[in-house]
């Protein structure tokens, strides 16, 4: 099952990256951008036997620094017409931590 894990810095935590994205992007000329926070996206090929408290304690455990970041887990099944993203429309189940 493909599962994917969102983690994105918890409000209040310098983000020098978003920081530096959105310097750019006004460099570039591109206005009206009020803020840019940056993440990392996760995916997961998993067994269907992989239990919903094992993907969290592996984003508790590695994936994610519980201290300064928050995770999100999506899961859901591939989709034969869009196999690039792995997520079927209405398919995903969303979980959000923080």
């Amino acid at each position: 099952m493909k599962t994917r894990v969102y983690v994105t810095l918890k409000n209040g935590v310098l983000d020098p990256q978003g920081k530096a994205i959105h310097h750019a992007l006004e460099g570039l000329g591109f206005s009206g951008v009020n803020d840019v926070r940056a993440g990392k996206l996760i995916e997961l090929d998993l067994d269907e036997a992989v239990s919903d408290a094992d993907i969290e304690a592996m984003c508790r455990k590695l994936l994610a620094n519980t201290v300064i970041e928050n995770f999100r887990i999506e899961r859901g099944e591939a989709s034969p017409a869009k196999v690039d993203t792995g997520f079927a429309s209405g398919d995903a189940q969303t979980r959000t931590h923080a």
